[in-house]
C-alpha cells in the first residue's frame, strides 16, 4: 500500500513534467500572449519612463560616478556658483544653489568645500540650514 507522502510525491513529479512538455511545446508568441506584453510588466501599465503617454529621458546618465572634472572645470563652476550667490544678500542654501545651476548633487559638496577652503564663500548654519554667502 502506497503512503500519503509516495502518492503525492508521485502526483507533484508528474504535474511538473507536465507543465513542462507544455510549456516547451507552445510558442513565445503564446506564452507572451497571455500576460499582454514582454516579461516584469503588469499589463496595462505605462512603463515607468512613460508618465501620461509622454517618454521621459532616462535617468541612467545622472546615476553612478561623475566624470572626473579638470581644475578648470571646477574653477568655473565655483564662479558660477559665486556670482549666483554674490546676487543673494541673505544667501543661498546648497539645495538652492544646486537647482537654480542645474547641478548634480553629487557635484556641490567638492565646489563648496574648495569655496570655503579658498576663502569665496562663507558658511553660516549648520546641516541643511547651511547658507553660503559670497566672501567680500
Amino acid at each position: 500500500m502506497p503512503t500519503l507522502r509516495s502518492t503525492l510525491n508521485t502526483l507533484a513529479t508528474n504535474l511538473a513534467s507536465n507543465i513542462v512538455d507544455i510549456i516547451r511545446s507552445s510558442s513565445l508568441e503564446e506564452l507572451l500572449g497571455e500576460r499582454g506584453g514582454p516579461p516584469g510588466r503588469v499589463p496595462g501599465r505605462p512603463p515607468k519612463s512613460m508618465s501620461n503617454g509622454v517618454a521621459k529621458p532616462s535617468r541612467a546618465t545622472t546615476t553612478g560616478r561623475l566624470p572626473r572634472r579638470s581644475a578648470e572645470e571646477i574653477a568655473a563652476a565655483l564662479d558660477q556658483i559665486v556670482g549666483l550667490v554674490r546676487k543673494h544678500n541673505e544667501g543661498l542654501r546648497a539645495e538652492e544653489i544646486r537647482i537654480k545651476l542645474g547641478m548634480q548633487a553629487k557635484a556641490m559638496p567638492r565646489l563648496l568645500k574648495e569655496g570655503l577652503a579658498t576663502k569665496k564663500l562663507k558658511a553660516k548654519g549648520r546641516k541643511r540650514a547651511t547658507t553660503y554667502t559670497a566672501a567680500a
